[in-house]
């Protein structure tokens, strides 16, 4: 296989040639210094906090330990990096390539508490700086906690749902021209339209507020994952159900052991375009009105001017949606460890 850069053409074999080639002290010195770069801005970050005057010193912008924990314990982690890097090529590279993100991150902590806690060029009480918004969560931990779990129920719960019934109309259609006939107007009806659009018709005909969030979730999730695996079996070629015919395959086995199976790449991307879609109808959903989850949590603390305790909602509904969405790209990744196989 070559590659064309420029005028000339590269096999794959000369570039891991050029990248095998053994790097100059300079260029070496160089990454030294990268990868030492996020904890040097941490130490920064830290010592603002400690040794730089607060803007103000009224109780209003009384500080605790909780930043000094958290930007310690980031530092003692990026450290542990680097030292792990001294003993591994391998973790020096990955070290290499995510250093700048880190520093970056360092220096946006830096520059946030500069504006706020130490200037106040960002007031109060729109911009809490972030020792006030960690406290806020600490101190909130356990409602948190609590609107986490019922936004995972309610998250879940309609992803499922629009999963499972986007893959039955979507598999279903590209199997059969029939039932293709009486889905495609009602998928380009629905398709285009958000499924937020539907929320006064939801609160309308809705008997619980739980099950018409459901709705406007499984919705969401419904239409990316419909067109993926009906674009996944009608990628199929023929070929591959006539082979599988040949050998004495019934139509059960065309369906769950050639069609699905070649439609996966397809459908996994429908999943996760589904995910994103579930991801902006909960907090829609969750601020129809129900009595629990981050969203509800969100709008409760706007209403009463908590802005800290808002921003860490956030700050939370972040990580707890990083965390699903990192999870579905490993479960991704096994089921198509095979496509992985093949490529190589």
């Amino acid at each position: 296989m070559e590659i064309v850069t420029g005028n000339s053409v590269t096999s794959i074999w000369e570039l891991r040639q050029l990248e095998a080639r053994p790097k100059s002290r300079v260029q070496l010195a160089w990454e030294r210094i990268l990868t030492l770069l996020p904890a040097a801005v941490l130490a920064l970050v830290l010592l603002q906090y400690k040794l730089a005057p607060n803007f103000k010193t009224t109780s209003v912008y009384k500080t605790t330990d909780i930043y000094t924990y958290f930007i310690s314990a980031a530092l003692a982690a990026v450290l542990a990096y680097f030292a792990a890097s001294l003993a591994s090529k391998r973790v020096h590279e990955k070290l290499v390539n995510s250093a700048p993100i880190y520093t970056m991150i360092a220096l946006l902590f830096l520059a946030y508490d500069r504006l706020t806690l130490k200037t106040g060029a960002l007031p109060l009480p729109y911009f809490p700086w972030p020792d006030k918004v960690l406290s806020a969560m600490y101190e909130d931990r356990v409602l948190l906690l609590d609107c986490i779990k019922h936004s995972l129920i309610l998250l879940f719960s309609g992803y499922l749902t629009g999963a499972a019934a986007g893959l039955i109309t979507g598999i279903t259609a590209g199997l059969n021209k029939t039932v293709l006939y009486w889905v495609s107007p009602l998928i380009k009806v629905l398709g285009p339209i958000p499924s937020t659009t539907w929320v006064p018709i939801v609160l309308i005909l809705a008997t619980s507020l739980f099950g018409g969030s459901v709705f406007l979730i499984a919705l969401g999730v419904w239409y990316p994952v419909t067109m993926t695996a009906l674009n996944g079996i009608q990628n199929i070629r023929p070929a591959n159900f006539e082979v599988a015919r040949t050998m004495g395959a019934g139509r059960f086995r065309l369906i769950f052991k050639v069609a699905i199976p070649s439609a996966m790449p397809h459908i996994f991307q429908g999943l996760t375009q589904g995910m994103s879609m579930a991801c902006t109808a909960l907090m829609v959903a969750e601020m129809m009105g129900v009595e629990s989850g981050l969203g509800w949590y969100i709008n409760w603390q706007r209403g009463w001017a908590e802005f800290a305790k808002m921003y860490a909602a956030i700050i939370v509904i972040c990580l707890t949606f990083t965390v699903v969405n990192v999870v579905l790209t490993q479960i991704k990744r096994r089921a198509l460890r095979w496509q992985e196989g093949g490529a190589r």
